[in-house]
C-alpha cells in the first residue's frame, strides 16, 4: 500500500437525507484509526459515502475494506471471483449472459438490499467503477431509517412486530431457471425470516429492513394481505424523497451502510451492448434484531463470514 500524506477530509452532503462525497482524501493511504473512526461515524450519519477519482485495484480496495471490519468472500454464488482476491466479486456485464441466461447490464434492477436472505447480511459494501459508460448506468440509494421515520404512528404500530421472509430471488427470480445462476441458488437455497423493523447496532435507529428484490412475504398474513402491505412498504422504501443518485466515472467508490440502506443498479442500458465493470467488496455482517429483542431465525443457508487478515 503507498503510505499518502493524509489531510483533513471533507464530507459534502448531496442528497437530503443521504450520501456526501468524501474529498482530500486518498483510499490508498495508511489511516489513523481516529480517521477510520471518523470515516465510520460519517458512513452511519450519511449512509452511504461517494470518493472521486481513486487509483486503487483490487488489493488497495479490499486493505481499505479490512480497515473497517472482516471481508467476506465475494458472493454465496459467485464462482467468477478472481483467483488471487476471493473477496472481489465482479459486477461485469459481460458476465451476466453467462450467469443469468439473459443480456443484463447489472446484477438486479430491483431495490434491494444486499444478501438480505442472508442470517448476517453484510454490514457495508463497497462498490469501484472501472468501465462506466458515457451515459447511464447511475446507481441509486435509499435511507431505510428515514422510510421508517415517514411512516405515520398507526403504520409503524403495524409493522413493528412483524417478520418477513427473506429469500434469494425474490418472488420473481431474475435469472432463467435453467441457467448457471439458477441451478446453483436451487442446490443451495438462501432463506431468512428477519423483523419488518429492525434495529441498527451501532446508531440505535430503527429500519425499514423490507425490499422488493428479496423479501418476499410477511409471516402470519394471507398472501392477498402480505401483498398488500408490501406493496405499500416497498413504495416507502423507495419514496425518491428518500433516495440520492450516483453518477459513476472510472475510480468512483461508493462505501454504503447495507443495513441502513437499499439500493438500485441500472435498467436504462440492458438493450445495448455497453460495458459496464465495477468490483465489490463486502464486510461481514451481524444478524439483525427487532425492536422486540428477538433475532432474525434461517430456513436455509449458513451464515456468512469474513476474514480480517
Amino acid at each position: 500500500m503507498t503510505t499518502t500524506e493524509i489531510r483533513a477530509f471533507t464530507f459534502t452532503p448531496v442528497a437530503g437525507h443521504i450520501g456526501a462525497e468524501v474529498s482530500d482524501i486518498d483510499l490508498r493511504a495508511d489511516f489513523t484509526d481516529a480517521q477510520i473512526a471518523t470515516l465510520t461515524a460519517a458512513l452511519h450519519e450519511y449512509k452511504v459515502l461517494f470518493f472521486r477519482d481513486q487509483q486503487i485495484g483490487h488489493a488497495e480496495q479490499i486493505a481499505f475494506s479490512r480497515r473497517f471490519g472482516a471481508v467476506t468472500p465475494s458472493h454465496p454464488y459467485d464462482t467468477d471471483a478472481p483467483t488471487e482476491y476471493p473477496e472481489i466479486l465482479a459486477v461485469d456485464s459481460r458476465l451476466y449472459e453467462k450467469r443469468l441466461g439473459k443480456r443484463k447490464v447489472s446484477y438486479t434492477n430491483q431495490w434491494h438490499t444486499d444478501i438480505s436472505p442472508l442470517i448476517n447480511p453484510p454490514a457495508a459494501s463497497l462498490l469501484r467503477a472501472d468501465i462506466v459508460p458515457e451515459r447511464g448506468g447511475d446507481t441509486q440509494w435509499t435511507n431505510l431509517a428515514a422510510a421508517y421515520a415517514g411512516l405515520p404512528d398507526s403504520l409503524k404500530t403495524l409493522v413493528d412486530g412483524l417478520r418477513a421472509e427473506h429469500r434469494f430471488g425474490g418472488r420473481a427470480p431474475f435469472w432463467d431457471a435453467d441457467s448457471d445462476y439458477g441451478r446453483r441458488v436451487a442446490a443451495n437455497p438462501l432463506v431468512t425470516e428477519h423483523p419488518v423493523v429492525r434495529v441498527h447496532p451501532v446508531t440505535g435507529e430503527r429500519l425499514l429492513f423490507v425490499n422488493p428484490g428479496f423479501t418476499t412475504r410477511i409471516l402470519g398474513l394471507s398472501p392477498r394481505q402480505s401483498d398488500a402491505l408490501l406493496s405499500l412498504l416497498f413504495d416507502e422504501v423507495s419514496d425518491p424523497a428518500y433516495t440520492v443518485r450516483l453518477r459513476w466515472t472510472p475510480g468512483t467508490v461508493a462505501f454504503w451502510d447495507n443495513r441502513a440502506t437499499a439500493h438500485l443498479a441500472p435498467s436504462d442500458l440492458d438493450h445495448t451492448d455497453v460495458v459496464r465493470v465495477l468490483y465489490r467488496t463486502t464486510l461481514e455482517g451481524d444478524v439483525p434484531v427487532g425492536i422486540d429483542g428477538e433475532s432474525s431465525r434461517s430456513v436455509a443457508g449458513a451464515s456468512f463470514a469474513g476474514s480480517a487478515n
